[in-house]
């Protein structure tokens, strides 16, 4: 469900049986640092572990940055994890890229799946997306596995593209990347 009753970008409101997924407050840093805060959370991130001042910056951001969503349980409101949803240059493509970062306490519950699943779902009826798009490590097999369970299609494997850290001798140490996407035309035709 879509709810924006004022009708501004800051009133979305995307609703799923067990989760409500809005924009992020500066309040909400506490339930950010509770997951943020833990190394296996981070491990595949373009950041380290997260410190409480850091997770109070990282709200006041996100409460400004309409690329992040908070993912909330519906029954109690609390943060769970976050998505990050981006149209992609050139705008004329139509292209938005998703990613996602869950707090393990809630994890194996099918959340991170109703979350990412609903974002999609607003990006194709509402948005008018022509594709979405996601990329993780190869290593990082919960979120290749959760892009396959909402129906996106490996389109490749690409060989050391990126890199989020330096060894010791300030060396960037390179990763690989699986690239993921469904196009509009696959959505419309699960239906």
């Amino acid at each position: 469900m879509y709810k924006n009753p004022q009708n501004t970008e800051k009133d979305i409101l995307l609703e799923s049986e067990r989760l409500i997924l809005r924009r992020f407050t500066e309040r909400d840093w506490m339930d950010l640092y509770e997951y943020l805060s833990l190394e296996n959370v981070v491990k595949y991130e373009p950041y380290d572990v997260q410190t409480e001042n850091e997770c109070k910056l990282i709200a006041q951001n996100r409460a400004t940055n309409n690329d992040f969503w908070a993912v909330c349980l519906k029954e109690s409101g609390k943060v769970i994890g976050n998505i990050y949803f981006s149209r992609q240059e050139p705008l004329d493509f139509l292209t938005w890229e998703v990613g996602y970062v869950f707090n393990p306490n809630y994890g194996k519950q099918g959340y991170a799946t109703e979350a990412t699943q609903l974002i999609i779902n607003y990006g194709f009826q509402t948005l008018g997306a022509h594709r979405i798009m996601a990329r993780c490590n190869p290593q990082n097999i919960p979120s290749w596995k959760l892009m396959e369970r909402v129906n996106m299609t490996r389109e490749g494997h690409f060989r050391k593209p990126a890199f989020f850290t330096s060894d010791d001798c300030g060396n960037p140490i390179w990763h690989d990347a699986y690239q993921y996407a469904i196009i509009e035309d696959d959505f419309s035709n699960q239906k």
